[in-house]
């Protein structure tokens, strides 16, 4: 998503949204949300998702209990989403399979290997699923795409493991991979909510919006499902805005686009725009995205009316580039700038596996633009120096629950640090930090790994670099 603001101050206080939890209260007026606190010598541990932070107690004013931590970042294929695997025989002969396999805080190959070499196709599926589910749920890609292709060699009409498979490949920017095992997945379970679910995914990012609404409204005939009926108002706002549009398409992209809005020299200028930052894409961060990329071009009420996204919002990047067009006759600095930006979610999001947390994949996208710091360098350098910036692990989650004001903020920030990584070391490393969260890394994990700091560290490190390059 890219900000859409023209001019807004620096606040000094900051709200986040979402399921209540402990919040830590600082000194300087702020506050972060935790989902668990505890007091440790001279420090507060405090928790958020998979990753643990420490703050010195004396910039701790308070803790409680009252507080709301960061939303997360929505993804369709979430695996707490997915049905929950039952053989259809019983494997109790084989006792407890998942001790057997998960130990340690790992899923073991050589149990895996071993209940194979038993010569049993439903325990040898079994054993690659469970290894296959615990690789996938703890971000290891590869390693869980291995394991399902496994169980499938087992059981390939088994309805949870095309399932799992499926939002794999949705997942990894393959929608177009994952239809033919989500439609399998249907023909084996006729009766699965889970399965016409997965298959509504897999539609919906294939650019088959009315297929996905037919599979989304027979999965809430079998079971309802609020996060379902979202997805599938969603698709119905998009079918209705899009009923006259047209597309045309090129090596990388296809245009959606209402004729009588743009003209064919502007559309033209818009693919020849996207093809040539996918050039520069490519050379920069790698690993581009596998399906054709869909951009869809919309006035600017019927942007706002498809996505809901908030007023600051510029553009959004959703699995689709939607870009609202105002008038426009030819491809303007401000739009190639928007384009390269909301092309660049693409990149990350597939070089990340979809893991790249909300700052870095904003400040990646604003970095490839190309935008500067210089405007809002000096108060930023302030806001760091008076420590009233927004916390790095505060804005790991959507930038979407912040108010235009809080928004301007998060993306500079993001940008702030984009442009410290790419200066003091370099955009390999970026890379590569991509690449340890594509692996299952938490973000803190990828830090240590790459540039050697921790959340407190970077953020010390930052408020430095703004300091000498801007500061008084």
């Amino acid at each position: 998503m890219r900000l859409r603001v023209i001019s807004i101050i620096f606040f000094a206080a900051f709200a986040a949204s979402g399921a209540h939890a402990e919040t830590i209260h600082l000194k300087n007026g702020r506050s972060i949300v935790a989902e668990h606190v505890r007091e440790d010598g001279n420090h507060y541990q405090y928790e958020i998702g998979d990753d643990s932070y420490a703050i010195p107690k004396s910039l701790v004013d308070h803790v409680d209990a009252a507080g709301m931590p960061p939303a997360a970042s929505n993804t369709a294929t979430k695996a707490a989403d997915l049905p929950v695997f039952t053989p259809v025989d019983s494997l109790s002969g084989e006792g407890d399979l998942v001790a057997k396999i998960i130990h340690d805080g790992k899923a073991d190959p050589d149990a895996v290997s071993t209940l194979e070499g038993k010569g049993n196709a439903e325990l040898s599926a079994t054993a690659d699923f469970i290894a296959g589910k615990f690789e996938f749920e703890h971000g290891n890609i590869a390693t869980a795409r291995r394991y399902f292709d496994s169980a499938l060699h087992f059981q390939p009409e088994n309805s949870t493991i095309l399932i799992y498979y499926s939002a794999l490949l949705v997942r990894t920017g393959n929608a177009a991979q994952a239809l033919p095992y989500a439609e399998r997945a249907v023909r084996a379970a006729p009766d699965s909510p889970d399965a016409y679910t997965m298959l509504g995914y897999a539609q919906f990012a294939s650019d088959r919006t009315r297929e996905a609404v037919v599979s989304w409204k027979h999965s809430l005939t079998l079971r309802p499902d609020a996060t379902v009926q979202q997805l599938l108002a969603k698709a119905q706002r998009e079918e209705n805005a899009e009923t006259d549009f047209a597309q045309r398409e090129s090596s990388h992209f296809v245009l959606h686009y209402e004729g009588k809005q743009t003209s064919e020299a502007l559309r033209g200028q818009i693919l020849a725009a996207v093809e040539s930052d996918y050039d520069d894409l490519l050379r920069d961060l790698g690993t581009p995205p596998r399906d054709n990329i869909l951009v869809t071009l919309y006035t600017e009420q019927a942007f706002f009316d498809v996505t809901n996204a908030p007023s600051w919002s510029g553009a959004v990047n959703d699995g689709k580039l939607r870009i609202p067009i105002n008038g426009l006759s030819t491809v303007t600095p401000e739009l190639a700038r928007v384009l390269k930006h909301e092309l660049a979610h693409s990149f990350i999001n597939q070089l990340s596996a979809g893991r790249c947390p909300t700052w870095l994949n904003e400040g990646i996208a604003q970095f490839v633009e190309p935008k500067s710091l210089s405007r809002d360098g000096r108060q930023l350098a302030q806001l760091f120096k008076a420590q009233q910036n927004i916390p790095l692990n505060a804005l790991e989650g959507s930038f979407m629950r912040f108010s235009g004001a809080e928004a301007y903020v998060a993306y500079a920030e993001s940008l702030a640090v984009v442009s410290y990584l790419n200066d003091t070391y370099s955009m390999g490393d970026v890379q590569r930090l991509l690449q340890l969260l594509s692996q299952g890394s938490s973000t803190e994990a990828a830090l240590r790994a790459t540039i050697h700091s921790d959340y407190g560290q970077l953020e010390s490190e930052v408020a430095k670099y703004l300091s000498d390059k801007y500061g008084d």
